[in-house]
Order: structure tokens, then C-alpha cells, then sequence
């Protein structure tokens, strides 16, 4: 079968042939119909996390279940599913605290499935490699959804909404009548800015360094687009009576901008870092102003969701209409435009792109 493989640190990925196991006890065999282009599978590839390779890309799709091992019970074949990177254990003590995203089971890179053609082993991203034709899975980290339901939607309910949503309604909990400012608008960013405007938050600022990420922002409900620079915090602060936001949330992940949203928030406000940076960029602050200010610093891992409960309700929305996903997908690819879809959003272009099977 075919998948996107990265095979070192700085080269561009190809689209390549693979061999993957049949599905063994517990595990699912899936075709993928629509996968993201997710700025962590970049992540992959440029360095900034430092995966085995050779590596399958992606980890945010849905698809059609195929085939199924012995002691499955979750799925059948003809299921249509989307995969999760990081499905809980249940049992250690953060699932036991009604914390799953924070499973001490998952996050690991990578996890060694299959062979390349030339017979060597294969890696695949955060356990599914899933810019492929095909994944095998444990079938934990699939999630049932109504057939109905786009995959291109789908897909993007794995990771990019799942976590945006998520880090409005569970991690920072705003609410109606708070003032927001999002900070980078990728997949992730522009699902934040519409998770905010869905919880009647106003005004809610979307902040890009591309002034041509304005259209998506207002699409995805922004009541104002700023471009980032050194000012923008002041800017913010001018537009929300001087003190500045309620909320900042980062999408980006790096030092710079978590400085940039720190400044940006009122006393006593909150900045939730969504993106993920680099070990090495180091975010510093001064004891004093972390004293004065009386802001709250945290992150939202995968939104504070738990995938089984969240993915089925926010594929209702969907389904209902009350979320609309259509600001977020800016291009709809084969497979093998993958790697250019990458080094666009490398450049900062576009939202998420969907890559159609």
C-alpha cells in the first residue's frame, strides 16, 4: 500500500510503498478516506520532536473499518471511524482521575509497525501513520461515528477540532461575555476562534503573522484579525479597556508568543498554551510580574478531552449544524500532493488541508 514516509530530520517526506501486518488480537485494520495535514506531523519531520524513522505521517482521519483480529468488540468491518492518537489506558492513576488526556500509556512519537519495501522497519506516527491507504490499529484508538458524516469533517474531529474545542470549553471553561484572543490560525487556531465564538465570548481577537489569514479568522467567527508584531499586545489591551483579554490562547507553541499572550491578558487572567514547541525554547517570565499579574499559565493537551465521550458529541454538532467546519479546511489533495501541502504550511499558508482517499 502507499503512505507518506519521511525517512530523516529535514528531508521531504514521499509517497512510498508499505507493508503493513494483518490486524492481530484487539487490533483494526482501516481504510483511510480523509486524512489532516497537522502542523505535529511536521514537527516529525523538521526536528523539533525527533522520531524514529523511516516514519509514516499523520495521525488526524477517519475511515471504513475493513477487517478485524480475534477479541475485537468495539467495531466491525464496515464501520466508519476516526482514529485517535492517543486513546487512553483506563487504569493508570490519571485515567482513575478522570484525567485520559493525560495517560501515562500514551504519547509516545512513534511506535514500530510494518516494513518498507526494501525490508526496513517502519515507524508510524503516534501510533497510526495515518497518510496511508491503510492503518492497523488497536481498536481503542478508533471511534465510532454516523455514517453520515463527511469524512474530510471527520478527520479533522480527531485532532484539530477535538483539541481547539476542547481547549475553550475544558481547559479554559470561557465563558459568555469573556473577552478572547487567539493566537496563530492554523486547523487548531481557527477551531479555537469558533469554539469562542460559540461560547459567547466577545470580543473575540484573531492574531496571525499572515495579514492573509483575516478571511479565515472572520469565517470562523473572529470579531477582528490583528497582524502579530512587537505591538500586538498593546493593541489588544486597547480594544479591551486597557487591561487587556480574559483569555489568550497560543496555537503556535513557541517562546515568543507565549510571551506575547502573557502580555496580552488582564490580571488575573488566563493564557492557555494549545500549541506544542520545541524542548529548547525556553519561555521566560519575571518572578515579578508572575507575582503582580495573578495570571493563570497552563496548557490543554489534546483539548482536556476524553475522545470517547467528546468525538461522538461534537460529530452531532456537525451533523446538526450548530458546528460548522468549512472555514477550516482550505484545500482538498491526493495523497501524493501531501508534501507540498506540508512545506505550505511551513511557510504559514492556508489552514488544514485534507488529503482525500
Amino acid at each position: 500500500m502507499r503512505a507518506l514516509v519521511a525517512r530523516a530530520a529535514g528531508e521531504p517526506p514521499r509517497v512510498t510503498e508499505v507493508e503493513l501486518p494483518a490486524p492481530g488480537p484487539g487490533e483494526v485494520r482501516v481504510a483511510i478516506r480523509a486524512a489532516g495535514v497537522c502542523h505535529s506531523d511536521l514537527s516529525m519531520m523538521d526536528g523539533t520532536l525527533t522520531p524514529p524513522y523511516p516514519l509514516v505521517l499523520g495521525h488526524e482521519a477517519a475511515g471504513v473499518v475493513v477487517a478485524v483480529g480475534e477479541a475485537v468488540s468495539r467495531v466491525s468491518p464496515g464501520g466508519h471511524v476516526v482514529l485517535n492518537w492517543a486513546p487512553p489506558c483506563r487504569r493508570c492513576w490519571y485515567c482513575a482521575h478522570d484525567e485520559p488526556w493525560l495517560c501515562a500509556r500514551t504519547g509516545s512519537p512513534a511506535t514500530a509497525r510494518g516494513r518498507t519495501r526494501d525490508g526496513a522497519r517502519l515507524h508510524v506516527t503516534l501510533g497510526l501513520g495515518a497518510l496511508a491507504e491503510q492503518v492497523v490499529v488497536p481498536q481503542e484508538a478508533v471511534i465510532p461515528v454516523p455514517a453520515e458524516l463527511p469524512f474530510a469533517d471527520a478527520a479533522l474531529l480527531g485532532c484539530a477540532v477535538l483539541t481547539g474545542v476542547g481547549a475553550v470549553r475544558r481547559t479554559a471553561a470561557v465563558a459568555p461575555g469573556e473577552s478572547v484572543a487567539v493566537f496563530g490560525l492554523g486547523g487548531v487556531g481557527l477551531s479555537v476562534v469558533a469554539a469562542a465564538r460559540a461560547a459567547g465570548a466577545h470580543p473575540v481577537l484573531a492574531v496571525d503573522r499572515a495579514p492573509g489569514k483575516a478571511e479565515l479568522g472572520a469565517a470562523a467567527g473572529a470579531t477582528e484579525f490583528l497582524v502579530a508584531d512587537e505591538s500586538v499586545h498593546r493593541r489588544i489591551r486597547e480594544r479591551t479597556g486597557g487591561r487587556g483579554v480574559d483569555h489568550a490562547l497560543e496555537c503556535v507553541g513557541r517562546a515568543d508568543t507565549i510571551r506575547t499572550a502573557w502580555r496580552a491578558t488582564r490580571r488575573g487572567g488566563q493564557v492557555t498554551v494549545v500549541g506544542m514547541g520545541a524542548a529548547d525554547d525556553m519561555v521566560e517570565l519575571a518572578a515579578l510580574d508572575i507575582f503582580h499579574s495573578a495570571r493563570t499559565l497552563r496548557s490543554s493537551i489534546y483539548g482536556s478531552s476524553d475522545p470517547d465521550r467528546d468525538v461522538p458529541e461534537l460529530a452531532r454538532a456537525v451533523l446538526d449544524g450548530t458546528l460548522d467546519l468549512a472555514p477550516l479546511i482550505t484545500d482538498r489533495i491526493a495523497l501524493d500532493g501531501a508534501p507540498a501541502a506540508f512545506a505550505r504550511m511551513a511557510r504559514g499558508e492556508g489552514a488544514r488541508t485534507v488529503v482525500l482517499f
